[in-house]
């Protein structure tokens, strides 16, 4: 009894003092970890918690926006490569690039010929290979497109300002060169 009043006490004054309404879900599990592990250093835990929390809830708003331009997020990345490359590239580069298997590759480049979006061309040295292109309509849908996906970005990184951004993305690329 004496334990269920003391966390009430505990609960009330967290609430009463603000503390409650600033922690997420993820400080939430990890004093439920501190309850009853204290001897785990959580930290890693909570780093990596809202880091999966922030991939799912980016990758489902980036998916919608991408599924409202009419493509899956595979083919808005091919698209987008074609595009910021700014000339025509081969299916090897593309799926290198994208990390896909040639397999996976062809049947999506088939999709946005069959689309309208791209165009294939043999190449000029290489008969065995192609390159591939935007045609005028694949290049409006992926700057409309692009647009609209970095005004969401925009949108989802509103909480931070320009520099705790460039802070984050100074932390962000010192851990993926260590690890990629």
């Amino acid at each position: 009894m004496l334990e269920i009043f003391q966390l009430l006490k505990y609960l009330l004054v967290t609430a009463l003092s603000g503390e409650m309404m600033n922690q997420d879900h993820v400080d939430r599990v990890l004093e439920q970890w501190r309850s009853q592990r204290p001897d785990l250093d959580c930290l890693p835990m909570g780093l990596v918690g809202r880091l999966a929390r922030m991939n799912n809830l980016i990758g489902a708003q980036v998916s919608a926006l991408h599924a409202r331009a009419g493509l899956e997020p595979v083919e808005f990345d091919i698209l987008a490569t074609l595009r910021r490359s700014g000339e025509e590239v081969t299916p090897t580069l593309l799926y290198q690039t994208l990390m896909l298997s040639s397999g996976a590759m062809s049947v999506r480049l088939d999709k946005l010929l069959a689309r309208g979006l791209i165009y294939r061309q043999p190449h000029e040295h290489d008969r065995r290979s192609c390159k591939v292109g935007l045609t005028d309509a694949g290049l409006a849908l992926i700057d409309s497109a692009m647009t609209a996906h970095v005004e969401n970005e925009q949108r989802l990184l509103a909480p931070l300002d320009v520099a705790q951004r460039q802070q984050l993305t100074a932390l962000l690329r010192l851990w993926l060169l260590a690890n990629e």
